[in-house]
């Protein structure tokens, strides 16, 4: 059964630093916008709007759409949020291009392969979440979280930039940074 993400983000306490890539990372992006798939309460997208990057916010939930639209509107910053089911079969993504693709504790693997076409010739895919581990240590059912090594594998048109896993902060983790271009 899907998850009820409304419920989830009435019930949980608002997130506000960055996914570690992304406060790692951010200085890196080039300039322009970037497109942050199940963006959530906006934790990245605000984090990147105050480094001057436009954001563009995709979310199923529309409790998290209200409350990122809320805060945007109160802080001024540049996150627009929209609807979207990143899971459903041929979900219409923007065509770019993208400073940058966040994809933070979020696994959908068939928009891999569509992120390549929507960055800048030097823009960059921010990836991060748990692994099978940490779903074999909570047990979860594994679909939703990254294979050990796996984010060492960037699609075509994407090439690894830097990759870490293991336990952080007592959970077991990946992160990656892929670059657009190929060798």
């Amino acid at each position: 059964m899907p998850k009820d993400w409304n419920h989830h983000y009435l019930s949980q306490a608002i997130l506000a630093q960055p996914a570690r890539v992304v406060a790692s990372y951010a200085h890196c992006l080039p300039p322009g916008p970037v497109l942050d798939l199940a963006g959530g309460t906006g934790r990245n997208a605000f984090f990147l709007a105050r480094r001057g990057h436009p954001v563009l916010l995709l979310e199923r939930s529309r409790v998290a759409l209200a409350f990122v639209r809320a805060e945007a509107a109160r802080s001024g910053l540049e996150v627009w949020a929209l609807e979207a089911d990143l899971e459903a079969p041929e979900t219409p993504l923007p065509p770019g291009p993208f400073a940058g693709v966040i994809m933070s504790y979020f696994v959908h693997r068939p928009l891999l392969l569509r992120l390549a076409e929507r960055l800048h010739k030097e823009g960059l895919v921010l990836l991060e979440g748990f692994t099978t581990l940490e779903a074999q240590r909570r047990g979860s059912s594994a679909e939703h979280y990254w294979q050990p090594g796996e984010l060492l594998h960037p699609p075509v048109g994407l090439r690894l930039r830097a990759w870490a896993e293991g336990w952080m902060e007592g959970h077991h983790r990946t992160w990656a940074v892929w670059r657009a271009g190929i060798w």
